[in-house]
C-alpha cells in the first residue's frame, strides 16, 4: 500500500465524497488509457520481434547467396568472382605440376624420315678418336615442310561432238569431285569447328594464313554441314551402344538457339558418351536420350532423377557441396550440422578407393543415421538436408554395392566442360541444322577420347563414304 504524506492527507479531509470519486475515476481513467498504451508497445514489440527475425533470416539467406561459388554450390568454376580466386601457388594442393601417382606422359617415338647420327663431343684429353661407338640415346625432332598446301586438282570437263548424230555432250563430274574440297580438307575444317569449337572467320582466317587459299564463310558452313550429315550413322551407333551399358550417367546444362533456352543433355559411361539438344528439360526429353535403357544410373539430386526406378547412386559432390554451404553459416548449429555432414560424406567418398571393414562401415552407419535423425525434425537449412538424405539413403553407398559405380556424377560433368566453353565462346547455335551438328560432332569427339582413339581418321573415312554413297565403317563402335 502506498503511504500518503502528511499534506497530501491534509487536502484530501477537506473535500467531499463527490470528489473523492471523481478522482478516484479520473485515475482509474489515466490507469486504463497506460494499459491499453502497454498491452499496444507490446504487441507493436511483438511484431517487430516476428519482423527482425525475417529480415534476420533474409538476411542470412542473402549473404549464403553471395558466398555460393563452384565449391559449395552447383556453379560452375566460370562464375566464381575472379577476386576471390585463390593464387595457383596457395591452397592444399600445393606446388604446381603433377601430384604423386599422376601417370606420367611419354611422346609417342614415330618412324624416322631422316636420321641423323651426331658423333661424340672432342674428349678433355685432346682425343677425338673413338672406339665402340654406338647409339645411346634417339632424341626426335618433329617439323612441318616450309608450305603446307593443298594439292589441287584441275578437273577439265570435255565435250564433243558425235560423230554419228553430232549432238554435243558433256561430261559428267565424278563423284568424288562434286564438293570441290575433299575429305581431308573437309576433315581438317571439321575438326576446327567441332572438335576444337572455332568460329566461322577463324576458320577461313586459318585457311588462309596457314594452308594458303581463300574460302568463304557460307562454304565452310556448306563443308560443315556435309561433315554433320556423314557422321549421322555414327552418331546414332554410339546412341545404341551408350544404351546397352550397365551402368550410365546424366547430365544437362543450359543451351541456346537464336537465344531460346534449350537443354543440353549426356548420358555416358567410361566408353561412349552420347548428346542429345532438346527444348526442353523435363521427363520427355530424359526418356527421350535414354529410350528403353533402364539400368544403374549415375545423377544428381534433380526431382526428376530421383524418381528413377531402377538402381541409383546419388552424386556425393552435389551433397558434400551443400554441406560445405551450411559449414559456413552464421548459425552455428548449422555450420556444425553442416560440417559433420561434410565430413562424413567425404569419408564416404573414400571408401570407394579404400572399402571399410564391418566395424568401420557400422560406426560410420550409427554416426551418420544419428546426425540425420538429430536433424530431420528441423525447420532451418539442416533439417532441410536431413530430410534430403533420408529420403536418397538407398542412393547414398549403392557403389559400394555394384561394380564400376561411381561415388560422383563427376565423369557427366567432364563430358559436358567441353560444350559449355563452346557455347559461351558461341553463344549456342542458330537452328535446329546446328543443333544437330552439336550433338552428334560432341558425340564423336568425346566418345573417341574415352576410347583413346583418333578422331580425324575417323571423320576422313566418314566424309570419304558419305561422298562415294558407300556404308560407313562403324565396327569401332
Amino acid at each position: 500500500m502506498v503511504e500518503l504524506s502528511a499534506q497530501t492527507k491534509e487536502a484530501l479531509q477537506g473535500l467531499s465524497k463527490e470528489d473523492h470519486i471523481n478522482i478516484i475515476l479520473f485515475h482509474a481513467e489515466k490507469i486504463a488509457a497506460l494499459q491499453t498504451l502497454i498491452a499496444e508497445l507490446e504487441k507493436e514489440n511483438s511484431d517487430l520481434k516476428v519482423a527482425n527475425a525475417g529480415l534476420e533470416r533474409r538476411l542470412e539467406s542473402l549473404e549464403s547467396r553471395l558466398n555460393l561459388d563452384s565449391t559449395n554450390s552447383s556453379k560452375p568454376p566460370s562464375s566464381d568472382i575472379p577476386y576471390n580466386k585463390p593464387s595457383k601457388n596457395s591452397g592444399k594442393h600445393g606446388k604446381p605440376g603433377a601430384k604423386k601417382g599422376h601417370k606420367g606422359y611419354r611422346q609417342e617415338m614415330l618412324s624416322p624420315d631422316e636420321t641423323i647420327n651426331v658423333p661424340p663431343k672432342n674428349c678433355s684429353c685432346g682425343c677425338q678418336e673413338y672406339k665402340n661407338v654406338r647409339k645411346f640415346y634417339t632424341h626426335q625432332h618433329l617439323e612441318f615442310p616450309e608450305e603446307i598446301k593443298p594439292k589441287v586438282t584441275h578437273v577439265n570437263m570435255l565435250a564433243g561432238e558425235c560423230v554419228n548424230c553430232g549432238k554435243v555432250n558433256k561430261a559428267e563430274l565424278p563423284v568424288e569431285y562434286i564438293t570441290g574440297y575433299g575429305p581431308r580438307l573437309t576433315a581438317i575444317i571439321a575438326t576446327l569447328a567441332g572438335n576444337h569449337g572455332d568460329s566461322r572467320r577463324i576458320l577461313q582466317e586459318f585457311c588462309f594464313s596457314v594452308l594458303g587459299f581463300t574460302i568463304s564463310l557460307g562454304t565452310i558452313q556448306k563443308i560443315i554441314d556435309r561433315t554433320s550429315e556423314a557422321i549421322k550413322p555414327h552418331y546414332e551407333a554410339i546412341g545404341e551402344k551408350t544404351r546397352q551399358s550397365e551402368v550410365n550417367h546424366v547430365d544437362e546444362t543450359s543451351w541456346f538457339q537464336n537465344a531460346k533456352l534449350c537443354w543440353l543433355w549426356v548420358l555416358t559411361n567410361v566408353k561412349e558418351a552420347f548428346f542429345m539438344i532438346h527444348e526442353h528439360r523435363s521427363k520427355e526429353a530424359f526418356k527421350a536420350l535414354i529410350r528403353d535403357w533402364a539400368k544403374i544410373l549415375v545423377s544428381d539430386g534433380y526431382g526428376m532423377y530421383t524418381k528413377w526406378v531402377g538402381l541409383r547412386q546419388t552424386c556425393l559432390h552435389h551433397l558434400i557441396r551443400k554441406a560445405r554451404a551450411l559449414s559456413e553459416s552464421r548459425n552455428p548449429d548449422i555450420a556444425k550440422f553442416g560440417r559433420n555432414v561434410m565430413n562424413e560424406l567425404q569419408r564416404l567418398c573414400h571408401m570407394a578407393h579404400a572399402p571399410p571393414t564391418k566395424g568401420e562401415w557400422r560406426m560410420f552407419y550409427a554416426r551418420f543415421i544419428a546426425l540425420i535423425t538429430r536433424n530431420i525434425d528441423k525447420k532451418d537449412e539442416a533439417g532441410k538436408l536431413a530430410r534430403r538424405l533420408f529420403r536418397e539413403i538407398d542412393s547414398l553407398w549403392l557403389f559400394l554395392e555394384k561394380e564400376g559405380v561411381s561415388p560422383t556424377n563427376n565423369h557427366a560433368e567432364r563430358m559436358l566442360r567441353f560444350a559449355v566453353c563452346w557455347r559461351k565462346r558461341s553463344l549456342g547455335t542458330a537452328s535446329e541444322k546446328g543443333n544437330r551438328w552439336v550433338e552428334r560432332i560432341l558425340s564423336l569427339r568425346q566418345t573417341c577420347r574415352l576410347r583413346g582413339i583418333r578422331v580425324f581418321p575417323i571423320l576422313v573415312d566418314a566424309i570419304d563414304t558419305y561422298f562415294k554413297e558407300q556404308k560407313a565403317d562403324l565396327t569401332w563402335i
